[in-house]
């Protein structure tokens, strides 16, 4: 294999629809590792959501969380960026009290929350974390003259979340970007801190080019990704866009698609 680098979405991508890591995939990303390939997971979730990811992959990963805006490679650090405290109070006031919906907020290990509902709850089920419950304004007060939130999330009907997505490019806030990562999780983070900014932080921390590398995905929030990446490959479930600017389009996530294409393709 001729790729020194395997960069993987994690929901809809490496997991199928049960939230399952199918057999064949492990067994190729494994062969992959210990051939000398470096594996890296790029999600909007937390460190800790990854975890038993990595685990249960049974090889070390690199971690590009909070969509790519906190970097991990071991313990240590080796990207960040951070949405401004003011950006996120705004965010809120204009957005989560106007259209009635819980702001998620993230920063580093943590994930806090202003209210919790069936979104929130099922989330907690999913990745095997507690939400914190917290008030923005002491949030905002803690926060003074630090870094801010690494990532803000909105989880609501496909309905809400396309109106405030077209809030958002109408607003056109300077530091922030957004991308949907579902039909129903609306993510916003620092500008130009997307996973094709995570991926090019990897490449310079393993000394690698991004020609070598290889990234998988299916949602918006992919994208960047995909596009950075020497090969981007999207999944057979995947956005009609993502397939549109993609590589090559391979199996769903549901057919051990990441295995299909890394055996095929590559």
């Amino acid at each position: 294999m001729r790729w020194k680098l395997i960069c993987l979405d994690v929901d809809g991508t490496l997991l199928d629809d049960r939230k399952i890591i199918l057999p064949e995939v492990k067994t190729t990303l494994r062969k992959a590792a210990e051939g000398g390939v470096y594996v890296a997971l790029a999600s909007g979730r937390m460190p800790a959501a990854l975890l038993p990811i990595e685990r249960e992959l049974g090889i070390s990963c690199i971690k590009a969380c909070n969509a790519g805006a906190y970097i991990l490679r071991g313990d240590q650090c080796i990207g960040e960026q951070y949405l401004s405290t003011a950006t996120m109070m705004e965010v809120y006031r204009e957005i989560a009290v106007v259209m009635n919906t819980p702001l998620w907020i993230f920063r580093r290990e943590d994930w806090f929350v202003t209210e919790v509902d069936e979104f929130v709850r099922r989330e907690e089920e999913t990745i095997w974390q507690r939400a914190k419950r917290a008030e923005i304004q002491e949030l905002g007060k803690q926060w003074k003259g630090e870094n801010g939130p690494s990532k803000l999330l909105f989880a609501a009907s496909p309905e809400k979340i396309q109106a405030i997505s077209r809030y958002i490019k109408k607003r056109s806030w300077p530091d922030i970007s957004a991308a949907r990562s579902a039909d129903n999780f609306l993510e916003i983070f620092p500008r130009h801190a997307d996973k094709g900014w995570a991926l090019g932080m990897i490449c310079r921390n393993l000394q690698i080019d991004l020609k070598d590398t290889v990234a998988f995905g299916d949602q918006e929030l992919d994208l960047p990704m995909i596009l950075a990446a020497g090969t981007g490959i999207a999944m057979g479930n995947a956005i009609p866009l993502l397939k549109e600017k993609a590589d090559f389009v391979t199996k769903s996530n549901n057919e051990a698609g990441v295995a299909y294409a890394l055996e095929r393709y590559l």
